[in-house]
Protein backbone atom coordinates (compact mmCIF):
# COMPACT_ATOMS: atom_id res chain seq x y z
CA UNK A 1 0.00 0.00 0.00
CA UNK A 2 1.08 3.43 -0.90
CA UNK A 3 1.63 6.01 2.23
CA UNK A 4 1.39 9.70 2.25
CA UNK A 5 5.10 10.93 2.37
CA UNK A 6 4.47 12.13 6.36
CA UNK A 7 4.76 8.52 6.85
CA UNK A 8 8.82 8.76 6.24
CA UNK A 9 9.25 11.82 6.73
CA UNK A 10 7.77 12.53 10.53
CA UNK A 11 9.80 9.45 11.53
CA UNK A 12 13.09 10.49 13.62
CA UNK A 13 14.98 8.33 10.44
CA UNK A 14 18.82 9.29 10.65
CA UNK A 15 18.50 8.88 6.86
CA UNK A 16 17.32 12.56 7.11
CA UNK A 17 20.50 13.52 8.36
CA UNK A 18 22.24 13.76 4.81
CA UNK A 19 19.47 13.50 2.06
CA UNK A 20 17.92 17.03 1.84
CA UNK A 21 18.66 17.42 -1.54
CA UNK A 22 17.23 13.86 -2.57
CA UNK A 23 13.48 13.75 -3.53
CA UNK A 24 10.98 11.34 -2.03
CA UNK A 25 9.62 9.71 -4.99
CA UNK A 26 7.68 6.80 -3.08
CA UNK A 27 6.99 5.81 0.22
CA UNK A 28 5.20 1.94 0.89
CA UNK A 29 3.84 -0.11 3.69
CA UNK A 30 5.18 -3.64 2.88
CA UNK A 31 3.13 -6.49 3.57
CA UNK A 32 5.68 -8.17 5.71
CA UNK A 33 3.87 -8.35 9.14
CA UNK A 34 5.86 -9.60 11.98
CA UNK A 35 7.35 -9.39 15.58
CA UNK A 36 9.69 -6.59 16.91
CA UNK A 37 12.65 -8.96 16.08
CA UNK A 38 11.81 -9.53 12.67
CA UNK A 39 13.70 -6.29 10.72
CA UNK A 40 16.97 -8.83 10.13
CA UNK A 41 14.49 -11.53 8.09
CA UNK A 42 13.10 -8.48 6.28
CA UNK A 43 16.64 -6.90 5.26
CA UNK A 44 17.73 -10.42 3.94
CA UNK A 45 15.09 -11.21 2.20
CA UNK A 46 14.89 -7.44 0.42
CA UNK A 47 18.92 -8.17 -0.23
CA UNK A 48 18.66 -11.92 -1.89
CA UNK A 49 15.80 -11.13 -3.88
CA UNK A 50 15.02 -9.92 -7.46
CA UNK A 51 13.10 -7.66 -9.24
CA UNK A 52 10.83 -10.03 -11.70
CA UNK A 53 7.72 -10.18 -9.82
CA UNK A 54 5.20 -12.75 -10.05
CA UNK A 55 4.16 -10.46 -13.35
CA UNK A 56 5.05 -11.54 -16.81
CA UNK A 57 4.99 -7.97 -17.64
CA UNK A 58 7.07 -6.80 -14.97
CA UNK A 59 9.77 -9.40 -15.63
CA UNK A 60 9.88 -7.77 -19.06
CA UNK A 61 9.82 -4.54 -17.80
CA UNK A 62 12.64 -5.24 -16.03
CA UNK A 63 14.97 -7.21 -18.84
CA UNK A 64 13.73 -4.21 -20.72
CA UNK A 65 15.56 -1.97 -18.63
CA UNK A 66 18.83 -3.76 -18.05
CA UNK A 67 19.32 -4.42 -21.55
CA UNK A 68 18.87 -0.81 -22.49
CA UNK A 69 21.12 0.32 -19.88
CA UNK A 70 24.09 -2.08 -20.86
CA UNK A 71 23.41 -0.69 -24.26
CA UNK A 72 23.32 2.74 -23.69
CA UNK A 73 25.89 1.93 -21.14
CA UNK A 74 23.69 3.85 -18.19
CA UNK A 75 24.98 1.82 -15.48
CA UNK A 76 28.60 2.23 -15.75
CA UNK A 77 28.44 4.34 -12.76
CA UNK A 78 27.16 1.49 -10.06
CA UNK A 79 28.77 1.77 -6.99
CA UNK A 80 28.38 -1.64 -6.55
CA UNK A 81 31.14 -2.49 -9.20
CA UNK A 82 32.73 0.76 -8.25
CA UNK A 83 33.56 1.96 -4.85
CA UNK A 84 35.31 4.67 -5.64
CA UNK A 85 32.60 6.82 -7.46
CA UNK A 86 30.30 9.27 -5.30
CA UNK A 87 28.53 7.65 -2.75
CA UNK A 88 26.26 8.87 0.29
CA UNK A 89 28.75 7.03 2.48
CA UNK A 90 30.82 9.75 2.42
CA UNK A 91 27.86 12.10 4.18
CA UNK A 92 27.13 9.42 7.32
CA UNK A 93 28.18 10.61 10.62
CA UNK A 94 30.95 8.23 12.12
CA UNK A 95 29.16 6.31 14.09
CA UNK A 96 26.76 4.85 11.03
CA UNK A 97 29.81 4.96 8.69
CA UNK A 98 31.55 2.44 11.10
CA UNK A 99 28.92 0.28 11.70
CA UNK A 100 27.44 -2.28 9.90
CA UNK A 101 26.36 -1.75 6.39
CA UNK A 102 24.38 -4.67 6.04
CA UNK A 103 24.63 -7.68 3.45
CA UNK A 104 25.55 -7.11 0.18
CA UNK A 105 22.78 -7.78 -2.65
CA UNK A 106 22.87 -10.81 -4.54
CA UNK A 107 21.75 -9.47 -7.78
CA UNK A 108 20.35 -6.09 -7.87
CA UNK A 109 23.16 -3.48 -8.62
CA UNK A 110 22.56 -1.88 -5.13
CA UNK A 111 25.26 -1.37 -2.36
CA UNK A 112 24.30 -1.34 1.51
CA UNK A 113 24.82 1.98 2.95
CA UNK A 114 24.14 1.10 6.83
CA UNK A 115 22.46 -0.70 9.11
CA UNK A 116 20.70 -0.35 12.66
CA UNK A 117 18.29 -1.82 14.81
CA UNK A 118 14.96 -0.60 12.58
CA UNK A 119 16.60 0.99 9.39
CA UNK A 120 18.55 -0.50 6.45
CA UNK A 121 19.32 2.13 3.88
CA UNK A 122 21.17 1.05 0.23
CA UNK A 123 21.89 2.76 -3.11
CA UNK A 124 22.14 2.94 -6.35
CA UNK A 125 24.46 5.69 -8.76
CA UNK A 126 23.91 5.05 -12.87
CA UNK A 127 23.65 7.84 -15.33
CA UNK A 128 19.76 8.57 -14.94
CA UNK A 129 19.80 8.51 -11.06
CA UNK A 130 21.39 8.57 -7.63
CA UNK A 131 18.61 6.53 -6.20
CA UNK A 132 18.34 5.68 -2.63
CA UNK A 133 16.01 2.41 -1.01
CA UNK A 134 15.46 3.22 3.17
CA UNK A 135 14.10 0.60 4.94
CA UNK A 136 12.44 0.50 8.02
CA UNK A 137 10.34 -1.41 10.43
CA UNK A 138 7.40 0.41 12.15
CA UNK A 139 4.77 -0.57 14.67
CA UNK A 140 1.52 -0.98 12.54
CA UNK A 141 -0.73 0.10 15.38
CA UNK A 142 -2.52 -3.83 15.70
CA UNK A 143 0.08 -4.78 18.04
CA UNK A 144 2.52 -5.94 15.41
CA UNK A 145 5.50 -4.36 12.84
CA UNK A 146 5.91 -4.53 9.60
CA UNK A 147 8.26 -2.72 6.70
CA UNK A 148 7.83 0.59 5.39
CA UNK A 149 10.11 1.53 2.41
CA UNK A 150 11.12 4.85 0.98
CA UNK A 151 12.49 5.57 -2.69
CA UNK A 152 14.42 8.54 -2.86
CA UNK A 153 15.99 9.77 -5.88
CA UNK A 154 18.24 12.45 -7.39
CA UNK A 155 18.13 12.40 -11.15
CA UNK A 156 21.49 12.99 -13.01
CA UNK A 157 20.90 15.70 -15.22
CA UNK A 158 18.44 16.17 -18.01
CA UNK A 159 18.72 12.27 -19.28
CA UNK A 160 17.38 11.47 -15.62
CA UNK A 161 14.38 13.80 -15.17
CA UNK A 162 13.08 12.28 -18.57
CA UNK A 163 14.03 9.04 -17.08
CA UNK A 164 12.06 9.25 -13.99
CA UNK A 165 9.29 10.97 -15.67
CA UNK A 166 8.74 7.99 -18.23
CA UNK A 167 9.28 5.43 -15.70
CA UNK A 168 6.90 6.90 -13.29
CA UNK A 169 3.47 5.13 -14.29
CA UNK A 170 5.04 2.31 -15.09
CA UNK A 171 5.96 1.88 -11.90
CA UNK A 172 2.36 2.14 -10.02
CA UNK A 173 0.64 0.64 -12.77
CA UNK A 174 3.21 -2.72 -13.26
CA UNK A 175 6.21 -2.75 -11.09
CA UNK A 176 5.31 -1.76 -7.56
CA UNK A 177 2.13 -3.83 -7.57
CA UNK A 178 4.13 -7.13 -8.38
CA UNK A 179 6.81 -5.97 -6.50
CA UNK A 180 4.45 -6.17 -3.44
CA UNK A 181 3.21 -9.11 -4.06
CA UNK A 182 6.79 -10.84 -4.33
CA UNK A 183 7.10 -9.41 -1.07
CA UNK A 184 4.13 -10.77 0.49
CA UNK A 185 4.89 -14.24 -0.97
CA UNK A 186 8.31 -14.37 0.12
CA UNK A 187 7.32 -13.46 3.65
CA UNK A 188 4.60 -16.13 4.19
CA UNK A 189 7.02 -19.13 2.11
CA UNK A 190 10.33 -18.28 2.55
CA UNK A 191 13.16 -18.73 5.39
CA UNK A 192 15.48 -16.40 4.45
CA UNK A 193 17.17 -14.73 7.19
CA UNK A 194 16.52 -17.52 9.83
CA UNK A 195 19.33 -18.91 11.14
CA UNK A 196 18.24 -21.24 14.17
CA UNK A 197 15.14 -19.64 15.12
CA UNK A 198 17.01 -16.10 15.56
CA UNK A 199 16.90 -13.37 13.18
CA UNK A 200 20.41 -12.68 12.62
CA UNK A 201 22.51 -9.80 10.06
CA UNK A 202 25.91 -9.88 9.62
Amino acid sequence: MRLPNTAHTTRQWRIHEFTRDFRLEDVWALPTSGGPDDFPRLVRQMAAGAPRGPSVLARSLWAIRWRLGKLLDWDRRDTSRAPDLPTLHDRLPVDLREGPAGPAFDTLPFRSLYLTGNEWVAEIVNSTVHGVMHVGWVPDGAGCYRGQMAVLVKPNGLLGSLYMSFIKPLRYMIIYPALMREIAHDWRHSDVGRVSGQEQVP
